[in-house]
């Protein structure tokens, strides 16, 4: 049985590069999400949000350039993080089916846990802290379109972490 499906740490090499291609797979997942993104009118407000936020500025003044890394270096973050999530739930939860290493229960209950997270604190404490104007004037299609980006992050994670992951 695989330290992956188990929850144990089993060698160093491995778990490193497990956070490693789990950071991978969420930048790749960032990326993914770009599409519907660029595709919805309030697709980059989120980055821009953020970005802002990060910068201290308004979103208005920051560059395409600084809300995509920020969007891409959330992803590789969310990846870091699902991680961790995936680490607690394959401890407690019995490895029924796997795919490589990754035991499929705890992939997919580690996935929605990011990406609820993901949209949450976006929606909930990045938004309504970031841009009062867009929080008065557009808050609820803001919300909506990223909710249908964090779905696709989502999507691209759980088919994108088994893939690489596969060698391990």
């Amino acid at each position: 049985m695989s330290a992956l499906t188990t929850g144990l740490a089993g060698s160093f090499e491995t778990a490193l590069a497990f956070v490693g291609l789990s950071a991978l797979s969420g930048f790749v997942a960032a990326l993914a999400m770009d599409l519907p993104m660029v595709s919805q009118e309030e697709g980059f407000t989120p980055a821009y949000v953020a970005a802002s936020i990060l910068r201290g500025t308004d979103p208005n003044e920051v560059s395409a350039f600084d809300a995509h890394v920020v969007h891409h270096g959330a992803g590789v973050l969310a990846g870091v993080l699902y991680a961790a999530v995936y680490w607690m739930l394959a401890a407690v939860v019995p490895p029924v089916v796997a795919a490589g290493p990754i035991s499929l229960v705890p992939h997919a209950l580690a996935t929605a846990a990011v990406v609820g997270f993901v949209y949450t604190v976006f929606a909930h404490v990045v938004l309504p802290r970031g841009a009062e104007r867009v929080y008065e004037e557009r808050s609820t299609a803001v919300r909506g379109q990223w909710l249908r980006s964090s779905f696709v992050f989502g999507l691209t994670l759980a088919v994108v972490l088994p893939l690489l992951t596969a060698g391990l």
